[in-house]
Protein backbone atom coordinates (compact mmCIF):
# COMPACT_ATOMS: atom_id res chain seq x y z
CA UNK A 1 0.00 0.00 0.00
CA UNK A 2 1.33 3.28 -0.95
CA UNK A 3 1.97 5.51 2.13
CA UNK A 4 -0.61 8.92 1.93
CA UNK A 5 1.78 11.31 1.36
CA UNK A 6 2.23 9.80 -2.36
CA UNK A 7 -0.92 11.45 -3.64
CA UNK A 8 -1.83 14.79 -4.17
CA UNK A 9 -4.61 16.23 -2.45
CA UNK A 10 -6.41 15.92 -5.90
CA UNK A 11 -5.55 13.00 -6.02
CA UNK A 12 -3.22 13.13 -8.70
CA UNK A 13 -0.44 9.55 -8.54
CA UNK A 14 2.34 12.23 -7.06
CA UNK A 15 2.32 15.87 -5.48
CA UNK A 16 3.40 18.36 -7.50
CA UNK A 17 4.66 21.80 -6.97
CA UNK A 18 1.51 23.16 -6.76
CA UNK A 19 0.46 20.68 -4.19
CA UNK A 20 3.87 21.52 -2.29
CA UNK A 21 3.26 25.42 -2.70
CA UNK A 22 0.04 25.05 -1.03
CA UNK A 23 0.97 23.07 1.76
CA UNK A 24 3.96 25.49 2.79
CA UNK A 25 2.41 28.50 1.99
CA UNK A 26 4.40 29.55 -0.66
CA UNK A 27 3.90 30.52 -4.66
CA UNK A 28 5.15 27.88 -6.88
CA UNK A 29 7.53 30.28 -7.70
CA UNK A 30 9.00 29.91 -4.74
CA UNK A 31 8.99 26.34 -4.79
CA UNK A 32 10.47 26.22 -8.45
CA UNK A 33 13.77 28.43 -6.72
CA UNK A 34 13.97 25.81 -4.15
CA UNK A 35 14.05 23.24 -6.58
CA UNK A 36 16.80 24.97 -9.45
CA UNK A 37 18.19 28.46 -7.85
CA UNK A 38 17.95 27.54 -4.07
CA UNK A 39 20.36 30.64 -3.12
CA UNK A 40 17.77 32.78 -4.38
CA UNK A 41 15.52 31.35 -1.33
CA UNK A 42 16.01 32.32 2.21
CA UNK A 43 16.55 29.64 4.43
CA UNK A 44 14.17 29.48 6.70
CA UNK A 45 11.57 29.26 3.56
CA UNK A 46 14.05 26.91 1.93
CA UNK A 47 13.76 24.36 4.76
CA UNK A 48 10.38 24.59 5.36
CA UNK A 49 9.28 23.81 1.92
CA UNK A 50 12.30 20.81 1.85
CA UNK A 51 10.32 19.64 4.70
CA UNK A 52 7.56 19.65 3.19
CA UNK A 53 8.17 18.00 -0.14
CA UNK A 54 9.85 14.92 2.51
CA UNK A 55 6.30 14.63 4.22
CA UNK A 56 4.28 14.35 1.42
CA UNK A 57 6.98 12.16 -0.69
CA UNK A 58 7.72 15.38 -3.45
CA UNK A 59 10.13 13.35 -6.40
CA UNK A 60 10.83 15.77 -9.17
CA UNK A 61 9.76 15.65 -12.46
CA UNK A 62 12.95 14.89 -14.38
CA UNK A 63 11.63 14.80 -17.58
CA UNK A 64 9.10 17.91 -17.96
CA UNK A 65 12.35 19.96 -16.24
CA UNK A 66 14.29 18.17 -19.29
CA UNK A 67 11.48 19.83 -21.51
CA UNK A 68 11.92 23.14 -20.19
CA UNK A 69 15.79 23.24 -20.12
CA UNK A 70 16.31 21.50 -23.99
CA UNK A 71 18.35 18.57 -22.40
CA UNK A 72 18.49 15.45 -20.16
CA UNK A 73 20.35 15.16 -17.33
CA UNK A 74 21.61 11.66 -18.19
CA UNK A 75 25.13 11.02 -20.24
CA UNK A 76 25.85 8.28 -21.43
CA UNK A 77 28.85 5.69 -20.98
CA UNK A 78 30.24 3.78 -23.49
CA UNK A 79 33.05 1.29 -22.74
CA UNK A 80 34.40 -2.27 -24.19
CA UNK A 81 33.24 -4.12 -21.57
CA UNK A 82 31.39 -4.15 -18.07
CA UNK A 83 33.01 -7.48 -17.09
CA UNK A 84 36.48 -6.55 -16.25
CA UNK A 85 37.26 -4.37 -13.06
CA UNK A 86 39.20 -2.08 -15.20
CA UNK A 87 36.33 -0.40 -16.81
CA UNK A 88 34.21 -1.17 -13.55
CA UNK A 89 36.82 1.15 -11.80
CA UNK A 90 36.67 3.98 -14.42
CA UNK A 91 32.77 3.90 -14.12
CA UNK A 92 32.77 4.06 -10.86
CA UNK A 93 35.25 7.74 -11.09
CA UNK A 94 32.78 9.13 -13.80
CA UNK A 95 29.40 8.19 -12.06
CA UNK A 96 30.59 10.20 -8.78
CA UNK A 97 31.83 13.29 -10.84
CA UNK A 98 28.59 13.08 -12.85
CA UNK A 99 26.18 12.88 -9.80
CA UNK A 100 28.08 15.52 -7.91
CA UNK A 101 26.92 17.73 -11.11
CA UNK A 102 23.51 16.42 -10.89
CA UNK A 103 23.81 13.85 -14.05
CA UNK A 104 22.40 10.31 -14.05
CA UNK A 105 24.97 8.11 -15.92
CA UNK A 106 23.38 5.15 -18.31
CA UNK A 107 26.22 2.22 -19.06
CA UNK A 108 26.50 0.45 -21.87
CA UNK A 109 29.17 -2.22 -23.22
CA UNK A 110 30.33 -3.07 -27.10
CA UNK A 111 31.92 -5.93 -25.80
CA UNK A 112 34.48 -4.46 -28.23
CA UNK A 113 32.19 -5.27 -31.36
CA UNK A 114 32.45 -2.19 -33.67
CA UNK A 115 28.50 -3.20 -34.45
CA UNK A 116 27.52 -3.08 -31.29
CA UNK A 117 28.66 -0.34 -30.85
CA UNK A 118 27.24 1.40 -33.62
CA UNK A 119 23.95 0.33 -32.01
CA UNK A 120 24.75 1.69 -28.42
CA UNK A 121 25.54 4.74 -29.95
CA UNK A 122 22.21 5.14 -32.04
CA UNK A 123 20.60 4.67 -28.58
CA UNK A 124 21.93 6.71 -26.51
CA UNK A 125 21.27 9.36 -28.88
CA UNK A 126 17.50 8.40 -29.52
CA UNK A 127 17.17 8.60 -25.48
CA UNK A 128 18.35 12.11 -25.76
CA UNK A 129 21.28 12.09 -23.85
CA UNK A 130 23.42 15.56 -22.65
CA UNK A 131 26.42 13.56 -23.39
CA UNK A 132 28.89 10.52 -24.47
CA UNK A 133 31.67 8.93 -23.13
CA UNK A 134 32.74 6.40 -25.17
CA UNK A 135 35.82 3.96 -24.96
CA UNK A 136 35.87 3.50 -29.10
CA UNK A 137 36.31 -0.37 -29.91
CA UNK A 138 38.16 0.32 -33.32
CA UNK A 139 40.12 3.58 -34.80
CA UNK A 140 37.96 4.36 -37.65
CA UNK A 141 35.72 7.12 -35.51
CA UNK A 142 33.32 7.61 -38.29
CA UNK A 143 30.36 6.75 -36.42
CA UNK A 144 31.54 8.95 -33.41
CA UNK A 145 31.86 12.09 -35.60
CA UNK A 146 28.64 11.50 -36.83
CA UNK A 147 26.81 11.85 -33.71
CA UNK A 148 28.94 15.01 -33.07
CA UNK A 149 27.89 16.48 -35.92
CA UNK A 150 24.13 15.74 -34.78
CA UNK A 151 25.05 18.13 -31.84
CA UNK A 152 25.75 15.55 -28.98
CA UNK A 153 29.23 16.62 -27.55
CA UNK A 154 31.34 13.26 -27.19
CA UNK A 155 34.39 12.46 -25.11
CA UNK A 156 37.04 9.59 -26.24
CA UNK A 157 38.04 7.50 -23.56
CA UNK A 158 41.23 5.74 -23.11
CA UNK A 159 41.95 6.42 -26.79
CA UNK A 160 43.69 9.84 -27.66
CA UNK A 161 42.37 11.92 -30.19
CA UNK A 162 44.09 11.55 -33.31
CA UNK A 163 43.49 15.34 -33.93
CA UNK A 164 42.52 18.62 -32.02
CA UNK A 165 39.16 18.77 -32.81
CA UNK A 166 38.11 16.35 -30.32
CA UNK A 167 38.40 16.03 -26.59
CA UNK A 168 40.04 12.64 -25.27
CA UNK A 169 41.43 11.17 -21.83
CA UNK A 170 44.24 8.50 -22.64
CA UNK A 171 47.04 6.71 -20.98
CA UNK A 172 50.38 5.97 -23.28
CA UNK A 173 50.17 3.32 -23.40
CA UNK A 174 53.02 2.46 -25.71
CA UNK A 175 55.04 3.83 -23.03
CA UNK A 176 53.77 1.30 -20.68
CA UNK A 177 54.09 -1.87 -22.87
CA UNK A 178 57.71 -0.47 -23.44
CA UNK A 179 58.42 -0.13 -20.05
CA UNK A 180 57.25 -3.34 -19.18
CA UNK A 181 59.67 -4.74 -22.18
CA UNK A 182 62.64 -3.15 -20.69
CA UNK A 183 61.76 -5.02 -17.36
CA UNK A 184 62.57 -8.22 -19.70
CA UNK A 185 65.52 -7.18 -21.38
CA UNK A 186 67.14 -6.60 -18.26
CA UNK A 187 66.39 -9.48 -16.79
CA UNK A 188 68.04 -11.24 -19.49
CA UNK A 189 64.79 -12.34 -21.52
CA UNK A 190 65.67 -12.84 -25.46
CA UNK A 191 62.14 -14.82 -25.95
CA UNK A 192 58.84 -12.68 -25.07
CA UNK A 193 55.53 -13.64 -25.76
CA UNK A 194 52.95 -10.99 -26.07
CA UNK A 195 49.44 -12.47 -25.49
CA UNK A 196 47.42 -9.34 -27.02
CA UNK A 197 43.86 -8.26 -27.85
CA UNK A 198 41.79 -8.17 -31.39
CA UNK A 199 43.92 -6.01 -34.11
CA UNK A 200 41.00 -3.51 -34.30
CA UNK A 201 41.71 -2.44 -30.74
CA UNK A 202 43.68 0.85 -30.02
CA UNK A 203 45.05 -0.17 -26.54
CA UNK A 204 46.25 -3.71 -28.23
CA UNK A 205 48.31 -1.68 -31.22
CA UNK A 206 49.72 0.52 -28.45
CA UNK A 207 50.62 -2.35 -26.31
CA UNK A 208 52.33 -4.40 -29.46
CA UNK A 209 53.97 -1.19 -30.29
CA UNK A 210 55.47 -0.28 -27.37
CA UNK A 211 56.76 -3.78 -26.73
CA UNK A 212 58.33 -3.36 -30.27
CA UNK A 213 60.12 -0.23 -29.60
CA UNK A 214 61.47 -1.37 -26.12
CA UNK A 215 63.02 -4.20 -27.89
CA UNK A 216 64.35 -2.27 -31.53
CA UNK A 217 66.05 0.52 -28.76
CA UNK A 218 67.83 -2.31 -27.15
CA UNK A 219 69.66 -3.17 -30.37
CA UNK A 220 67.68 -6.05 -30.74
CA UNK A 221 65.80 -8.10 -33.58
CA UNK A 222 61.96 -8.25 -33.01
CA UNK A 223 61.40 -11.17 -35.48
CA UNK A 224 63.50 -13.27 -33.69
CA UNK A 225 62.67 -11.73 -29.78
CA UNK A 226 58.97 -11.89 -30.26
CA UNK A 227 56.20 -13.79 -30.67
CA UNK A 228 52.60 -12.52 -30.14
CA UNK A 229 49.46 -14.76 -29.62
CA UNK A 230 46.11 -12.59 -30.31
CA UNK A 231 43.12 -13.69 -28.63
CA UNK A 232 39.76 -13.05 -29.69
CA UNK A 233 38.08 -11.85 -25.90
CA UNK A 234 40.22 -10.25 -23.14
CA UNK A 235 39.30 -13.19 -20.52
CA UNK A 236 40.92 -15.20 -18.27
CA UNK A 237 40.23 -18.49 -19.82
CA UNK A 238 41.78 -17.05 -23.20
CA UNK A 239 44.74 -16.53 -21.66
CA UNK A 240 45.11 -19.83 -19.80
CA UNK A 241 44.79 -21.32 -23.76
CA UNK A 242 47.15 -19.14 -25.25
CA UNK A 243 49.72 -20.32 -22.61
CA UNK A 244 49.06 -24.05 -23.86
CA UNK A 245 49.73 -22.56 -27.48
CA UNK A 246 53.18 -20.97 -26.28
CA UNK A 247 54.15 -23.55 -24.02
CA UNK A 248 54.07 -26.63 -26.06
CA UNK A 249 56.72 -24.59 -28.27
CA UNK A 250 60.11 -26.33 -29.17
CA UNK A 251 61.43 -23.43 -27.80
CA UNK A 252 58.98 -21.90 -25.66
CA UNK A 253 59.40 -18.29 -24.18
CA UNK A 254 60.81 -17.32 -21.18
CA UNK A 255 58.59 -14.14 -20.69
CA UNK A 256 55.20 -13.68 -21.18
CA UNK A 257 53.28 -9.88 -21.36
CA UNK A 258 49.49 -9.72 -21.38
CA UNK A 259 47.34 -7.36 -22.95
CA UNK A 260 45.30 -7.40 -19.51
CA UNK A 261 45.55 -8.84 -15.80
CA UNK A 262 42.36 -10.91 -16.55
CA UNK A 263 44.31 -12.21 -19.33
CA UNK A 264 47.72 -12.31 -16.87
CA UNK A 265 45.67 -14.00 -14.45
CA UNK A 266 44.43 -17.12 -16.82
CA UNK A 267 48.10 -17.29 -18.23
CA UNK A 268 49.37 -17.79 -14.31
CA UNK A 269 46.48 -20.47 -14.20
CA UNK A 270 47.92 -22.20 -17.22
CA UNK A 271 51.90 -21.84 -16.63
CA UNK A 272 50.69 -23.66 -12.77
CA UNK A 273 49.10 -26.19 -14.95
CA UNK A 274 52.04 -27.21 -16.40
CA UNK A 275 54.20 -27.22 -13.15
CA UNK A 276 55.86 -24.53 -14.31
CA UNK A 277 57.61 -21.94 -11.62
CA UNK A 278 56.37 -18.10 -11.86
CA UNK A 279 58.96 -16.59 -12.66
CA UNK A 280 61.77 -18.94 -12.35
CA UNK A 281 60.67 -20.79 -15.56
CA UNK A 282 58.66 -18.57 -16.85
CA UNK A 283 58.03 -14.40 -15.99
CA UNK A 284 54.86 -12.73 -16.23
CA UNK A 285 53.52 -9.02 -16.87
CA UNK A 286 50.08 -7.80 -16.76
CA UNK A 287 48.62 -4.75 -17.39
CA UNK A 288 46.02 -2.10 -15.59
CA UNK A 289 47.36 -3.12 -12.06
CA UNK A 290 43.68 -4.51 -11.13
CA UNK A 291 43.09 -4.83 -7.12
CA UNK A 292 43.42 -8.49 -7.45
CA UNK A 293 46.95 -8.14 -8.82
CA UNK A 294 48.54 -7.85 -5.31
CA UNK A 295 47.11 -11.00 -4.06
CA UNK A 296 47.80 -13.30 -6.51
CA UNK A 297 50.41 -16.12 -6.08
CA UNK A 298 53.07 -14.50 -6.75
CA UNK A 299 52.04 -11.39 -7.06
CA UNK A 300 51.59 -9.85 -10.15
CA UNK A 301 53.94 -7.28 -11.99
CA UNK A 302 51.79 -5.37 -13.80
CA UNK A 303 51.55 -1.20 -15.79
CA UNK A 304 49.29 0.57 -13.48
CA UNK A 305 46.97 2.91 -15.62
CA UNK A 306 44.77 5.52 -13.41
CA UNK A 307 41.06 4.10 -13.08
CA UNK A 308 39.04 6.48 -10.95
CA UNK A 309 40.69 9.49 -11.12
CA UNK A 310 40.92 8.94 -15.23
CA UNK A 311 37.08 8.36 -15.20
CA UNK A 312 36.68 11.60 -12.64
CA UNK A 313 38.53 14.05 -15.20
CA UNK A 314 36.66 12.25 -18.39
CA UNK A 315 33.65 13.34 -17.03
CA UNK A 316 35.25 16.90 -16.30
CA UNK A 317 35.51 17.59 -19.91
CA UNK A 318 32.61 16.14 -20.91
CA UNK A 319 30.68 18.64 -18.36
CA UNK A 320 32.87 21.28 -20.21
CA UNK A 321 31.73 19.62 -23.35
CA UNK A 322 28.08 20.13 -22.23
CA UNK A 323 28.23 24.00 -21.19
CA UNK A 324 31.54 25.24 -22.57
CA UNK A 325 32.13 28.57 -21.49
CA UNK A 326 33.81 31.29 -23.00
CA UNK A 327 37.14 30.07 -24.62
CA UNK A 328 36.63 26.92 -24.34
CA UNK A 329 38.83 24.75 -26.45
CA UNK A 330 39.22 20.74 -27.17
CA UNK A 331 41.45 19.01 -24.72
CA UNK A 332 43.68 16.16 -25.27
CA UNK A 333 43.93 14.58 -21.67
CA UNK A 334 47.39 11.99 -21.31
CA UNK A 335 47.94 10.05 -17.89
CA UNK A 336 51.66 8.67 -17.51
CA UNK A 337 51.45 4.55 -16.69
CA UNK A 338 53.69 3.02 -13.76
CA UNK A 339 54.95 0.01 -13.79
CA UNK A 340 54.56 -2.12 -10.38
CA UNK A 341 57.15 -4.77 -10.06
CA UNK A 342 56.43 -7.57 -8.03
CA UNK A 343 57.28 -11.41 -7.56
CA UNK A 344 55.75 -12.67 -11.14
CA UNK A 345 58.92 -11.22 -12.70
CA UNK A 346 61.08 -10.85 -9.52
CA UNK A 347 61.89 -13.44 -7.10
CA UNK A 348 63.16 -10.79 -5.26
CA UNK A 349 60.19 -8.93 -4.61
CA UNK A 350 58.48 -10.29 -1.45
CA UNK A 351 56.33 -6.83 -1.39
CA UNK A 352 56.22 -3.84 -4.29
CA UNK A 353 57.70 -1.73 -5.72
CA UNK A 354 57.63 1.28 -8.73
CA UNK A 355 60.31 0.57 -11.74
CA UNK A 356 61.84 3.76 -13.03
CA UNK A 357 60.50 5.50 -15.52
CA UNK A 358 61.79 4.40 -18.65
Amino acid sequence: MPRQGSRGPDGNARPNSRHVAARAGVSVGTVSNVLNRPDLVAPATREKVEAVMREMGFVRNASARQLRMGRSQTVGLLVLDIVGPYFTAVAKGVEQRMAEAGFVLMLCSSDRDPQTEERQLAQLEEHGVSGILIAPSTTNLAQVDGVRSRGTPVVLLDQPSPDAGRCSVAVDDVKGAAMAAHHLLEQGHRRIALINGPEHIQQAADRRRGLHQAVARAGLDVGDLVEEVVVPALVASEGEHAVGLLMSEQQPPTAIMCVNDLVALGALRGLHARGLRVPEDVALIGYDDVEFASVLAPALTSVRRPKHEFGRRAAELLLEEIDPGVGHSHQQVMFQPELIVRGSTDPSQGGTRRASNR
